[in-house]
């Protein structure tokens, strides 16, 4: 699993190269990226890993849930601090519960619980949880940031992450193995890579423009939309487990879409609006900018 996301890493790097982006264009300093990059490499590690003891069903009802702690994260993260009216957690639970139903009803066989499993995709949406709201809290603590910036930082800091794994559980050795024996895999693996890259610069748009809870309601929306439409296009026959999932999907979009409040989630407040130069305002904000490093 490790060498799968250590070669995202180096396709990720040439393809940011091919972008003209380079160091003189970084407008943070590196160690802002170190939790960030942490974080990100132990979330994709500890993703494909669960695939070894979990089956698709029981990996998608626990995926489904990623934005609900994202949403309740985001009120502990320095920077940012954000707080949602409970229209919107009611909505996300709506949209997570719809897309469980559709997918166990889309599924050939029940959901395989393993304990190993379960620790490593818990762990997952902890570290996923963590992941969107730091990036949030980048980008809203300097707006200059740019996605490239951001996915070359963290993974020129997160690669050395996956080095140590690597040699110490052997995966390097037995994969470098395996792709000698088989080399068409190199290509899979950069294909892969390249599509990666351009969801990983669509949700980092999305998290930029819109904050790290839309985004997961976004890309949790979308995995319904991708259910649906496999129906559409192979013809698949719709239970009424299908329609009580969709019609949740539906309510959950609705839900969050009608304006119940005219005010944009806010962030809690941590200081004074009111600020003085050289006064406790700026010392409790460089505060808030050192609990990121």
């Amino acid at each position: 699993m490790f060498i799968i996301v250590f070669n995202l890493g180096f396709v990720y790097l040439f393809l940011i190269y091919l972008q003209g982006f380079t160091t003189k264009h970084i407008v943070n300093p590196m160690r802002t990226y170190v939790k960030l990059s942490a974080v990100l490499m132990g979330s994709h590690g500890l993703t494909k890993g669960s695939l070894a003891y979990l089956n698709y069903p029981a990996q998608i009802m626990f995926k489904s849930t990623k934005v609900l702690p994202v949403m309740i994260m985001g009120a502990f993260i320095p920077g940012l601090r954000r707080k949602y009216p409970v229209h919107e957690y009611i909505s996300a639970f709506l949209l997570v519960l719809g897309l469980i139903l559709f997918t166990l009803a889309d599924a050939h066989m029940s959901p395989n619980f393993s304990m190993i499993g379960i620790m490593m995709i818990t762990g997952a949406l902890i570290m996923d949880a963590f992941l969107g709201n730091l990036q949030e809290a980048i980008f809203t603590m300097n707006p200059e940031t740019t996605q490239m910036e951001m996915l070359f930082c963290s993974t020129v800091v997160g690669l050395p992450f996956l080095f140590v794994p690597m040699v110490l559980t052997g995966e390097v050795f037995r994969a470098w193995t395996a792709c000698a024996q088989h080399p068409y895999v190199y290509g899979v693996l950069v294909f892969e890579a390249m599509a990666t890259f351009i969801g990983q610069v669509s949700v980092l748009s999305l998290i930029a423009l819109f904050g790290a809870a839309t985004t997961a309601l976004i890309t949790t929306a979308r995995k319904g939309v991708t259910l649906l439409l496999s129906y559409l296009i192979f013809t698949k026959p719709l239970t009424e487990q299908h329609g009580s999932g969709l019609l949740l999907i539906a309510m959950g979009i609705v839900l969050r879409m009608v304006p119940l409040d005219s005010k944009p989630p806010t962030k809690i407040p941590s200081r004074p609006a009111v600020r003085i130069a050289g006064g406790e305002g700026d010392r409790e904000e460089e505060e808030e900018r050192k609990s990121l490093v």
